[in-house]
């Protein structure tokens, strides 16, 4: 897991889903559109963030042997938010209602 400092991107599927009807229905010109949030977080504020939804007692803990690979990877939405679209779901509850989803869909008793 390396530091937990490379920072990455996340969008929720719905908000991806979204973006890409908007799209469908507003969009016809040869440029890409990178469909992102246009916010990124640490390795370390992701795990952070999935520790408080599913109520994780434990440590974090970050094995620095490993490498941390790229820096950043965030994309240019500059095309999209131009064109009047904006993700609706934060990160913090995108991870909420994923997690929540699982434990109705789980067949795991222990969940």
């Amino acid at each position: 897991m390396g530091t937990g400092t490379p920072r990455r991107e996340f969008l929720h599927v719905d908000d991806l889903a979204d973006a890409v009807l908007y799209l469908l229905q507003r969009y016809d010109a040869e440029p890409m559109v990178n469909i992102g949030w246009g916010e990124d977080v640490t390795i370390r504020e992701l795990a952070e963030l999935v520790v408080s939804a599913i109520g994780y007692r434990g440590r974090l803990i970050f094995d620095t042997s490993k490498p941390d690979g790229t820096p950043r990877k965030l994309l240019d939405t500059t095309r999209l938010t131009g064109l009047g679209w904006r993700p609706r779901i934060p990160l913090k509850i995108g991870i909420e209602l994923t997690y929540a989803w699982f434990r109705e869909h789980s067949t795991d008793a222990r969940l």
